[in-house]
């Protein structure tokens, strides 16, 4: 073949198979299902995996078996693995500014300036892991010869329904805070725009965040709602993706295990967070410790 021939042959592309993030590995669909994702002006991207209730419950079981592990590790280190999320971000900012800009209708420059807050709410928030129980835990005063101590634990497994029209920014606002506090998560990624989601499982799995911690579905948010929210093993639910109908039956799906609920609510996710959803899914442990007998002078001995 001559150097002319080979110079002018078309070169095939490559086309990227997106698929589930579960228990730190990449599944497909249980279902073999797919659906097709289409950018703002309605141009086919790429066909995404349609999670079913088997996957939901599959990562479920993937959060519940790494729940033990991420809680139980130091606030600071939890700190260093979110840092370490930012740091792969900051490595594939260029993938996401395209896949926000596609899946948001979103300019370049518009698309960079939220890819860019993303990141900077991973840094946000990995300040923050051993900061929160100083903000709300510490020593109570009470009357009497003890010690009366609160501190904050992770409620245990929070499903979370993304954001539907900020498909990264939005994702991140309401994943990281879960997991910073020593939560497991389930995210359904939002079911219009899924692919910034399902290409942050890639970031995870290469960002020291142990396998199951985060777990990562596509599909119709509906049918992956009903069954976290009824899910016994599941402690809690946010509900940023659903509409008003939608998060009624889920809310009430969720009582019959008293899951805490956090309902859906005007959020602007550009603006700096507060701690409103760092303290969401915590629980207060308060522990009494004696401290001996007191005397008729007050002192103990």
């Amino acid at each position: 073949m001559s150097e002319k021939s080979e110079k002018s042959e078309a070169r095939l592309s490559v086309f990227k198979t997106y698929k589930l993030y579960v228990g730190g590995k990449f599944p497909r669909s249980e279902s073999g299902r797919v659906y097709e994702v289409s950018d703002s002006k309605g141009n086919w991207l790429a066909n995404a995996p349609q999670s079913s209730r088997k996957d939901a419950r599959d990562a479920v079981v993937a959060a519940r078996k790494a729940f033990g592990g991420w809680s139980g590790a130091t606030a600071y280190n939890r700190g260093q693995v979110l840092y370490r999320v930012a740091e792969m971000l900051e490595g594939r900012k260029e993938q996401f500014v395209r896949e926000v800009a596609e899946a948001e209708g979103l300019s370049k420059a518009k698309a960079a300036a939220v890819v860019d807050a993303a990141i900077d709410r991973w840094v946000w928030y990995a300040g923050w892991t051993d900061k929160i129980a100083q903000i709300v835990g510490g020593a109570n005063p009470v009357a009497g010869p003890y010690f009366n101590l609160s501190s904050p634990e992770p409620t245990g497994v929070v499903a979370v329904l993304a954001p539907q029209d900020s498909s990264f920014l939005g994702l991140v606002s309401v994943l990281a805070p879960v997991i910073a506090t020593g939560n497991t998560a389930v995210v359904v990624a939002s079911a219009k725009a899924p692919l910034p989601a399902l290409s942050l499982g890639e970031v995870l799995a290469t960002s020291d965040v142990p396998g199951g911690v985060v777990n990562v579905l596509s599909g119709a948010t509906a049918e992956l709602g009903a069954p976290l929210a009824a899910h016994q093993d599941v402690n809690a639910i946010d509900l940023a993706g659903a509409d008003a109908e939608l998060a009624k039956e889920l809310e009430i799906a969720a009582a019959d295990n008293l899951k805490r609920v956090l309902r859906p609510q005007p959020v602007d996710y550009t603006a700096t967070p507060g701690t409103e959803r760092l303290t969401a899914f915590l629980e207060t442990k308060t522990v009494w410790h004696p401290t001996g007998a007191l005397g008729a002078s007050g002192s103990s001995y």
